[in-house]
């Protein structure tokens, strides 16, 4: 007879076995690493909201790691929910404090987020992936682009906490909508969820660095170029809809200096609009960018 609590028992799908904290440890901990500690739990509503917590009580040391084999109240932006089932995928959320980095720049950390991600993906799992402007990880499955994943930044401390959740085994009758994928559905050469998170975190390491050590300036970090080299969105006619109904419709041109998405407009302007402004991004016909 099946245990009735058997859902979320550690060893309930062998095929998802849990994560190993010590062995992430030992190999993202380092005396010269940005990474200073790093926690996995089993369950939690959302890694971001308790990280964030920790940040604004002073109880998080930037390069704080909280991972979590299964959220039950993710969320992505605009409160908007984020759920899978238990070790499907990687739901994680780092601390980092940008210091002297002045604050308009640090809009910026969060698209560093996904430029990490998908390169750290890409080289992993050997997978193709792209961004949408602003914070979603895409995929191709049979043909389609799907969602594997999304980034959620919001400031806490003195800091900014910086939230993945990324699909990975998830099979076809468990996604959660039909523009959702993962990276097991388009062919991941692997799914093994500590060599992803490693990697990803390494790369965010990498983008990171190179961004502080350039005071921010995301054109002279190369930063700028890398996310409009993976922007799925640039080069496609979208609607931008705002908060109170507006809407704007152009082709996305470029990703500014701020990390804006530059739209050229039927009437020949150049507008740019801030992940702050928008309620949704989509194609002029409707869909994903």
């Amino acid at each position: 007879m099946t245990p009735p609590d058997a859902s979320h028992n550690r060893w309930s799908d062998l095929d998802r076995p849990p994560l190993n904290a010590t062995a992430l440890r030992r190999g993202l901990l380092r005396p010269d690493a940005l990474w200073t500690s790093l926690e996995v739990v089993e369950s939690t509503g959302s890694t971001n909201t308790d990280l964030a917590e920790r940040a604004r009580a002073g109880a998080a040391a930037e390069g704080t790691v909280l991972v979590a084999e299964e959220q039950t109240a993710g969320r992505g932006r605009l409160e908007r929910s984020w759920t899978a089932p238990p070790r499907s995928g990687l739901f994680f959320s780092v601390y980092l404090e940008p210091g002297d980095i002045p604050v308009e720049r640090w809009g910026w950390v969060p698209l560093l987020a996904g430029v990490a991600a998908a390169t750290g993906l890409a080289k992993s799992a050997g997978v193709d992936m792209s961004l949408k402007w602003p914070n979603d990880l895409l995929v191709s499955v049979e043909g389609e682009e799907r969602k594997t994943g999304g980034i959620l930044g919001e400031f806490a401390g003195d800091g900014i906490v910086v939230g993945l959740g990324i699909n990975v085994s998830l099979r076809a009758e468990e996604l959660p909508a039909p523009t959702a994928g993962s990276l097991a559905l388009a062919g991941a050469v692997s799914t093994d969820r500590e060599t992803l998170l490693r990697a990803v975190l390494r790369s965010v390491e990498h983008w990171y660095g190179a961004w502080k050590a350039a005071d921010g300036d995301a054109a002279a970090s190369g930063l700028q170029a890398a996310y409009a080299a993976g922007c799925a969105t640039l080069d496609r006619r979208v609607r931008a809809e705002l908060p109170g109904g507006a809407s704007l419709v152009g082709e996305a041109v470029a990703i500014d200096g701020d990390g804006r998405l530059v739209l050229s407009t039927e009437d020949g302007l150049q507008q740019p609009v801030s992940a702050g402004d928008i309620v949704h991004l989509r194609g002029a016909a409707g869909g994903l960018t």
